[in-house]
């Protein structure tokens, strides 16, 4: 579980901004402050650890981006997402600058917000758990994931069938984490055709990729099914 402070001095937003943060998976709101200084106060304690910060701008004779410089000139290790009704460019610009990983402008929709806090979870979550990237994964992770939506053509090579069955077995078996020899053995198919599948399903984020490295030899891929993915996996079903 991910833990998110919300700072913000309007206590009708702030509970707000908390019961939609208990609605995504994965994520709980260890916190509000009103003012700096209780976020400052809530940052020193040791646990739960704070992972996010939902930060508002303008706050009564305060400002957002004071406690978002002090933050980064002391190199604390917490993920900011402005919330806040600054619209001009040079707020917007200089919360940028200090490495916002994202910027909401007030009134906003439930679904921006989900989409926000999602992603941010998904790339958090996958900076946690891998050491080492290939240059696709990578591109990904910096430049945002790509419409699974948009991309159901199989490559050539793949057919429906095989695809079918895998995706047939990993619906049967959600929670469950998987290598590429486990999978293979379950559906009775090759490894090599079974892994790249696994390669094309990750590529449209319906699978979720770690990276395991033992003592000696080659890194062994597992994945998992990632569930706000699974109505597409039935599409492939």
């Amino acid at each position: 579980m991910m833990n998110v402070l919300v700072v913000d001095d309007d206590a009708m937003v702030a509970e707000l901004n908390r019961c939609y943060i208990e609605q995504i998976p994965g994520l709980t709101c260890c916190g509000t402050a009103s003012t700096l200084q209780q976020a400052k106060d809530r940052l020193l304690q040791i646990e739960p650890p704070v992972d996010l910060i939902l930060l508002d701008i303008y706050m009564q004779q305060e400002n957002g981006l004071d406690l978002l410089t002090e933050l980064r000139h002391s190199h604390y290790p917490v993920d900011v997402i402005i919330i806040s009704s600054a619209a001009d460019a040079a707020t917007i610009k200089a919360s940028l600058n200090y490495g916002v990983v994202d910027y909401l402008i007030k009134p906003f929709q439930f679904s921006r917000f989900e989409e926000a806090l999602t992603h941010w979870r998904q790339k958090r979550s996958q900076m946690d758990n891998q050491q080492y990237y290939q240059q696709a994964e990578l591109d990904r992770l910096i430049h945002g994931r790509s419409n699974p939506t948009e991309q159901k053509r199989l490559p050539k090579g793949l057919t429906p069938q095989t695809l079918r069955t895998l995706c047939q077995w990993i619906d049967e078996h959600p929670d469950r984490e998987f290598s590429t020899d486990e999978l293979a053995a379950e559906v009775n198919i090759s490894r090599v055709s079974c892994r790249k599948y696994l390669i094309w399903l990750a590529e449209i984020n319906i699978l979720f990729t770690t990276i395991h490295y033992g003592a000696t030899g080659r890194p062994v891929y597992r994945y998992r099914l990632q569930a706000e993915y699974h109505s597409l996996l039935k599409h492939y079903c």
